[in-house]
């Protein structure tokens, strides 16, 4: 193997590199945003509030999709495409249901008061969690986009990349719904 394609093996793909400045840049906003929950907390009129048990629930879902996601990496990978299809539209559905199960989550809450104008925690709440729940949607529409290309009927190249970004992106939303459901039951 030459010199040059050894090296072209060592660089990582530009959109790889990119997904990863925007992960960077994503870390640095939800720290930005919890730094500034434990400050705000120590304000008089902070209020602690429970989160609902649905948020454990998509949690649950949120863990299971990443390994659905791993999943139909490998699947792709080892170019099992029914595999990979049953995978992706599992993952996809996971998805689906975190998004819901995160809005009856707001919904409980808002049912027992905890809404954006009565208190300064409770807006850190849905801006935290809210923010998150969007950069969730946004990889459901990867996911979906990725669903449709598997389904195509159009001849296929079978290039790695975009699932690889995918599963990333996915597995870092899920690690992130982690922390912050470990942040908002510790610091309250």
């Amino acid at each position: 193997m030459s010199s040059v394609a050894m090296e072209q093996q060592q660089k990582i793909h530009p959109h790889k590199f990119t997904l990863w400045v925007a992960i960077g840049s994503l870390v640095m906003m939800f720290a930005g945003l919890t730094s500034a929950y434990i400050v705000k907390r120590n304000q008089a009129n902070w209020q602690t509030f429970d989160l609902p048990v649905l948020f454990w629930y998509s949690t649950g879902v949120i863990v299971l999709s990443s390994v659905t996601i791993f999943l139909a990496t490998r699947a792709f990978r080892e170019r099992a495409m029914l595999k990979y299809r049953r995978l992706l539209a599992a993952t996809l559905v996971l998805g689906v249901l975190f998004i819901a199960l995160q809005a009856l989550g707001f919904q409980q809450l808002w049912a027992k008061g905890i809404t954006l104008q009565k208190n300064v925690s409770f807006s850190f709440l849905y801006v935290i969690v809210g923010l998150h729940a969007a950069h969730v949607l946004g990889g459901v529409i990867a996911l979906l986009l990725l669903f449709a290309k598997a389904f195509s009927s159009k001849k296929r190249i079978y290039n790695l990349v975009p699932i690889e970004l995918a599963g990333t992106y996915w597995h870092f939303v899920d690690v992130l719904w982690i922390y912050l459901l470990i942040f908002l039951m510790m610091i309250r």
